[in-house]
């Protein structure tokens, strides 16, 4: 069985999804609320999601390697996450995986665990 990180295209396939999230979040209105929580200039963490899917995939793990640790409560502490904005993210990167033509294969077997990380940054201040 292939890991997520082959189904998508390696490095390349992770790059452009993470390269996409961010065009679908700036686009679209319903994700206004989410797109404001970040700066104009979202390269910077549009990287940081890039290298957090890469070893979260199965593929190399960047994330941790240059961090040190891949605990995603911290950043987003921050920040008011109700599950509108939870729903608002995983609709990006549902729109974002459809964008790049991830397969239906791919999909399915990151659906639940994607839905499980997105619900652990729930946050309300």
């Amino acid at each position: 069985m292939k890991t997520p990180y082959e189904l998508i295209g390696g490095e390349n396939g992770v790059r452009n999804l993470a390269k996409e999230f961010y065009v679908v979040m700036s686009a679209r209105s319903k994700a206004k609320t989410i797109r404001e929580m970040h700066a104009p200039d979202t390269s910077e963490v549009e990287q940081k999601l890039f290298m957090f899917l890469s070893g979260w995939m199965g593929g190399p793990d960047l994330y941790f390697e240059k961090y040190g640790t891949v605990c995603l409560t911290k950043p987003h502490a921050g920040y008011s996450i109700s599950s509108e904005e939870r729903d608002q993210w995983l609709d990006c990167m549902d729109q974002a995986l459809d964008n790049t033509g991830a397969s239906d294969e791919l999909k399915a077997m990151i659906k639940q665990p994607m839905f499980a990380i997105a619900d652990m940054m729930r946050y309300t201040r």
